[in-house]
């Protein structure tokens, strides 16, 4: 059952700032740099404990791309924080060189993914930083589901090779996941399950998936719902699985359907196991302002939306 009382929301950047905290206690080789927005991106928790560990680089993101470059090479894990928006979009060539292409352990956290930063317009809206990120060659792209994930994800990042994008949002969401629930870089989880067919989200979209298989299941529709919380490495396993027994998919991100999470599951599909696709998302556009929830609705993110993309794939079945 998901927790309606919006009281006990939290938002994904609230999980990626108490990790970002337990590590700075755990590690003393954990430095955080932040690109001016420091409070936003929840990064202030770790300077406020940690300062001599918090580096602020002002609105210089590619500095401060090519400088945690150097801290990973003298030995430490930077964790590296502004909006999503600006840290794929104005710092992608040093990310490209300097991180990537390197293979550092440089973790990106970029919030404000997505649509959910809602009045601050299509500037600051990042659609796009999946794509950008995931064609990177050594590159980790992350969509945790709530703020439990989140923090599961900053911390699993230390601890695993190379780099990492961690896509965070500003809105609060419910708690879908449990403190003891195992968290895998690159492996799906099965929240529902379901025989008719699959939907396989990431981020605030799972919310809306679990919101959608309420109604198609008072309708008889047995619906699975996989949380594909890493977008790279993919889950192949779960994807093909789902595949050869559900027989139809749906993806469903808030994100440009360009390149996106429902591209990387179709990219699975047509190569290994070939069923009926249909991909809710956002479709060659930019954002624009409004209300979060507003522009969720006008973008047809919700989970009516999901629902008719479901029914939609099952007459293709």
């Amino acid at each position: 059952m998901i927790n309606e009382d919006k009281s006990t929301w939290k938002a994904t950047r609230d999980g990626y700032g108490k990790g970002l905290l337990k590590l700075g206690k755990e590690h003393k080789n954990t430095v955080v740099l932040s690109a001016d927005l420091t409070e936003s991106t929840r990064a202030n928790w770790f300077k406020d404990e940690f300062p001599e560990r918090f580096f602020s680089f002002g609105v210089a993101e590619q500095d401060m791309m090519s400088t945690a470059a150097g801290f990973a090479l003298s030995g430490k894990v930077p964790f590296c924080c502004t909006f999503g928006v600006f840290a794929t979009g104005r710092a992608w060539e040093q990310i490209r060189v300097s991180v990537a292409y390197m293979n550092l352990n440089i973790n990106i956290g970029g919030t404000h993914g997505g649509l959910l930063t809602g009045g601050d317009g299509a500037t600051h809206q990042a659609l796009e930083e999946i794509a950008l990120m995931r064609i990177l060659p050594n590159m980790k792209v992350i969509v945790p589901c709530d703020m439990i994930e989140a923090e599961k994800a900053t911390i699993a990042s230390y601890y695993t090779d190379g780099p990492a994008y961690l896509r965070l949002g500003r809105e609060k969401l419910p708690i879908l996941t449990n403190e003891n629930d195992k968290f895998e870089i690159g492996k799906a989880t099965t929240i529902k399950d379901g025989k008719d067919l699959t939907i396989i989200a990431c981020g605030v979209m799972v919310y809306h998936a679990l919101k959608a298989s309420e109604e198609l299941e008072k309708e008889g529709i047995s619906v699975r719902i996989i949380n594909i919380h890493t977008v790279k490495p993919i889950d192949k396993e779960a994807i093909i699985k789902a595949a050869k027994e559900t027989k139809a998919i749906v993806t469903a991100e808030e994100h440009l359907l360009a390149g996106g999470m429902g591209s990387a599951v179709s990219e699975v599909l047509i190569q290994e196991h070939p069923v009926p696709v249909r991909m809710v998302g956002v479709d060659d556009r930019f954002g624009e302002s409004g209300t979060p929830w507003e522009l969720m609705k006008h973008l047809k993110l919700m989970p009516n939306d999901i629902a008719l993309a479901c029914k939609s794939v099952l007459r293709k079945r």
